[in-house]
């Protein structure tokens, strides 16, 4: 079995992302947001195509600016729909419009989008499912997990043995701090 800390190391786009990002914590919103994005547009793509089109997504949407895209509304819509730099799916533009407004919502009842993941840590991994189903939309088991762990919140980002593995504990994910 094949695992991203095998693949990842010394490829141009998966690799910075594997050494530098995946499974370190998080800690402002529009990072979050930004994950958040990214998991929902990779269902049914590759990760590859997500990370190759992820500055056309930072424009698209104007630097993940929540507030911004939580006001989005049918001209912001059609011209994400037109957009070929990023993946054009109606349902999965929806949902990030939608759920910049979930997040807004959550910043003025918990301080920050991180904060509502605090309050709510440490739940199990199907806990964090019917968590996010509750919440957002376009959240399944898979986007709901990749998102956590890549965030730090759920373990499983690496390998125990993997090289970046070490640096993420001493970063102090909120899995290990439970």
């Amino acid at each position: 079995m094949a695992y991203y800390c095998d693949l990842a190391p010394g490829h141009p786009y998966h690799g910075p992302y594997h050494d530098h990002e995946y499974g370190f914590p998080v800690d402002n919103d529009t990072d979050l947001f930004q994950r958040l994005v990214l998991e929902i547009n990779q269902a049914g793509l590759s990760w590859l195509t997500v990370l190759k089109k992820r500055e056309a997504f930072r424009t698209a949407f104007e630097g993940f600016d929540i507030d911004r895209v939580a006001g989005y509304g049918e001209s912001e819509r059609a011209r994400l729909l037109s957009d070929a730099g990023i993946i054009r799916n109606r349902l999965k533009v929806a949902a990030v419009i939608h759920n910049a407004g979930v997040i807004r919502g959550l910043q003025a009842e918990h301080g920050s989008f991180g904060h509502w993941l605090d309050h709510h840590h440490p739940l199990s991994h199907a806990d964090w499912i019917r968590l996010f189903k509750r919440t957002f939309r376009f959240t399944g088991p898979e986007i709901t997990g990749e998102f956590l762990m890549s965030t730090g919140y759920l373990p499983g980002a690496h390998r125990d043995d993997c090289h970046v593995q070490a640096r993420i504990l001493a970063a102090g994910p909120a899995w290990a701090t439970s």
